[in-house]
């Protein structure tokens, strides 16, 4: 299941998305990929149905809280990664992904192995529609996707036995044909097995002046020796060199990238007690990160200068197992907990209008209606 949060100005509400499916799941991404995009206005979710793929969009009020909203269908079908340490299907991360939705509306649909891109009414940003045909994948299931608005190119990843990324042009009528795929040797299995060994996030890291855009074929891999399984990454705001990064092992680090893209840490920071540290968020209103995990219930909030922790607010109250997805909107910080196949998903809103370590549970939103116990992806649009 996915969840994109946006927020539009002319009607002062935010909308939420979420997308679920009986089998939606992704990998993590350990080496790869390559594009990200800003969050937009109005939020969407999947809803798990057996095979289909749902966009969920629900509405906020000014003060943040969510309220029921709509159900639209991709046209595609969901489908889960299988658990490396148990065989099974996997949930709750069921795509292995830090980002499955982009600030355009667009929706991997992993078990059909097709991108569909979906328009946001400007009366009623919780009415969604499809624009034009869904575009087939030329991998095998897609669970990342980023859009380029200016250069109107969206790259989505791959990550089962045919992994890598490509990409396709856009325009307000849907989207075009995409182009080959650059190859990830992944040595992946049908359905891919992880969360170790997959990709889990595509992102651009500037803005291109070069119109009409396309994503080379040459690439340029870097690990340095203190990362291990890298998860989410976010451009540092003002600084395109450096990535504040989650690491599975331990925590989260900063990447500097010189001139030919390869990586050197600044700052790495342990975080106790924590499993499986994969995503997270950035807040330019507080300048810091928000860093969860699935299995513990809780959400960090970090120095995006030194990677050091600023403070931490214990969600256990409110029943849920972890967090995953989570994205930060103006004074909010949106965080996903998505259900664990039996147990349902829920977002839980957060106020961080006060800055520094502080941050405060406003609400905790039930998604059993829409999204069942399946929930993967969260995106905002300011």
């Amino acid at each position: 299941m996915l969840l994109i949060l946006e927020n539009v100005h002319c009607n002062n509400i935010l909308s939420l998305a979420l997308f679920a499916s009986i089998s939606t799941a992704a990998s993590h991404q350990r080496q790869g990929a390559s594009a990200k995009q800003q969050p937009n206005d109005g939020s969407c979710a999947q809803q798990p149905k057996p095979n289909a793929a749902t966009p969920v969009a629900l509405p906020t009020g000014e003060n943040g809280t969510l309220s029921q909203g709509t159900v639209t269908k991709t046209g595609g079908a969901g489908s889960n990664s299988i658990d490396g340490s148990t065989g099974a299907k996997a949930v709750p991360d069921a795509l292995v992904v830090q980002l499955t939705l982009s600030q355009h509306v667009f929706a991997v649909n992993a078990g059909s192995n097709i991108l569909t891109m979906l328009s946001i009414s400007h009366q009623d940003p919780t009415s969604l529609t499809p624009l034009g045909k869904p575009a087939a994948m030329p991998g095998e299931f897609p669970n990342t996707v980023s859009a380029l608005a200016k250069n109107k190119l969206v790259c989505v990843d791959t990550t089962e036995a045919l992994a890598g990324i490509s990409c396709a042009p856009f325009s307000a009528q849907g989207l075009g044909q995409f182009d080959c795929l650059r190859a990830f040797d992944l040595k992946q299995t049908a359905p891919p097995v992880g969360p170790n060994n997959t990709v889990s996030q595509t992102l651009f890291c500037a803005q291109s002046n070069k119109s009409p855009s396309s994503l080379s074929a040459k690439e340029t891999r870097s690990s340095p020796p203190e990362i291990a399984v890298l998860f989410g990454s976010f451009v540092m705001p003002n600084d395109p060199t450096s990535l504040f990064v989650t690491d599975a092992s331990f925590g989260a680090a900063i990447l500097s990238l010189d001139k030919s893209n390869a990586a050197t840490v600044k700052q790495a920071q342990l975080l106790a007690g924590q499993e499986a540290t994969c995503w997270a968020a950035i807040s330019p209103l507080t300048y810091s990160a928000f860093v969860t995990n699935v299995a513990m219930n809780r959400v960090l909030k970090m120095s995006i200068d030194y990677a050091s922790i600023l403070g931490q607010l214990d969600l256990s109250a409110n029943g849920n197992a972890g967090r995953i997805d989570l994205k930060a909107a103006g004074d909010f910080v949106y965080a996903l907990s998505p259900g664990t196949g039996t147990g349902k998903a829920a977002v839980t809103l957060l106020d961080i209008s006060e800055g520094k370590g502080t941050m405060k549970e406003v609400q905790h939103f039930g998604l059993g209606g829409v999204a069942g116990g399946n929930a993967q992806g969260m995106a905002v649009k300011l």
